[in-house]
């Protein structure tokens, strides 16, 4: 860390901007239920044939629920501290962002157009752009070890008050063993986590038990022999799957997102054949990295295009990015999980 950085770092905290070292889950938890509510209300309203809620003059747009939704969510990060609440608002707030994001057609044309085709791509670029301004603001520097302390505080405040369970405590402890021992209040927070009464009664965490069974698959899927080959087939396979999709909707290629969707595609095979050629040499990390960035290509550039030329038929092809991005980070997490080990005397 530079020293213009950890300047920078400092003024933050003093400023009480503690980040938290699970912000990436909540983030990831916001975009799928907003995406995921998108979708769903998308095809709910198709099947029974757009019907208003309302009557005499009056529409009750799914927007108004979205608002409530997500004051509810404020409300519930407000109201209590700890983390235990913050899935669920995650959860409560994407769901709610979903149905607001949902009538963006309406708010942009001047009549009130919910079938407004650019809608799609709006939808999709509003979420990319949420994903990468939170990116930047919380994770250009690395997390301070004060700031993984205050996280174990952040535990240890719930259990004062109402206890904690096993599995919170062995949360806990885990941040806890990250902290260097000569950072300030390490000692104190382990006697306050020691101090902290046991049990059992917690809230149903759904979110935290999916997350956890996801990140267990991926972890399977990503350790299995044949995963490399099954990789580079499916980028091969999305690449010509986007081209055809792209130009059968679009009208050939003198439509714009069309050459967008082709630009794209390029530059995602470009990284896939690479990754291919590192494989066969035998340097597994170059290839993960490689196929990495022929997903991100395809999600921050292609399928923004494809959004555009195609609507919400693209989504398809999001949902496939997003499992291959999930079981690539999988396995590089794996694959410096065991760097490290490797590294300790």
């Amino acid at each position: 860390m530079t020293n213009s950085t950890a300047a920078r770092s400092s003024y933050l905290m003093r400023a009480g901007l503690v980040r938290n070292v699970r912000s990436g889950e909540h983030l990831t938890t916001f975009v799928v239920s907003g995406v995921a509510t998108v979708l769903v209300t998308r095809l709910i309203l198709s099947l029974s044939g757009y019907p208003q809620i309302g009557g005499k003059g009056l529409h009750i747009a799914h927007v108004l629920p979205g608002g409530l939704l997500m004051l509810i969510a404020i409300s519930l990060l407000l109201g209590y501290v700890g983390p235990v609440v913050r899935p669920a608002a995650a959860t409560v707030g994407g769901i709610g962002f979903g149905l607001f994001i949902d009538e963006v057609g309406k708010f942009v044309t001047s009549d009130n157009n919910y079938f407004y085709k650019p809608t799609a791509a709006i939808v999709y670029i509003v979420f990319v752009l949420i994903v990468l301004g939170f990116r930047f603001l919380t994770t250009r520097r690395p997390i301070d070890p004060r700031e993984e302390l205050a996280n174990v505080i952040d535990h240890a405040v719930e259990g004062v008050a109402g206890g904690l369970s096993r599995r919170r405590r062995a949360e806990a402890s885990e941040l806890l063993r990250a902290v260097p021992p000569q950072v300030q209040g390490r000692r104190e927070t382990r006697e306050l986590l020691a101090a902290c009464p046991a049990d059992e009664v917690e809230l149903a965490a759904p979110v935290d038990a999916a997350w956890q069974a996801l990140q267990r698959a991926f972890e399977r899927l990503a350790t299995h022999p044949k995963a490399p080959r099954i990789a580079v087939a499916v980028l091969v396979l999305q690449v010509v799957a986007a081209l055809v999709i792209a130009i059968v909707v679009g009208d050939g290629l003198n439509h714009l997102p069309v050459l967008g969707v082709t630009a794209g595609s390029l530059l995602s095979a470009t990284f896939t054949m690479r990754g291919a050629l590192a494989l066969r040499k035998g340097n597994r990390a170059r290839a993960v990295r490689l196929f990495e960035l022929a997903v991100l290509v395809s999600l921050l550039m292609t399928q923004v295009f494809q959004f555009a030329a195609t609507q919400f038929a693209a989504a398809g092809g999001m949902l496939l990015d997003l499992v291959m991005l999930g079981l690539l980070r999988a396995e590089r997490d794996r694959m410096q999980r065991e760097l490290d080990k490797s590294a300790r005397p």
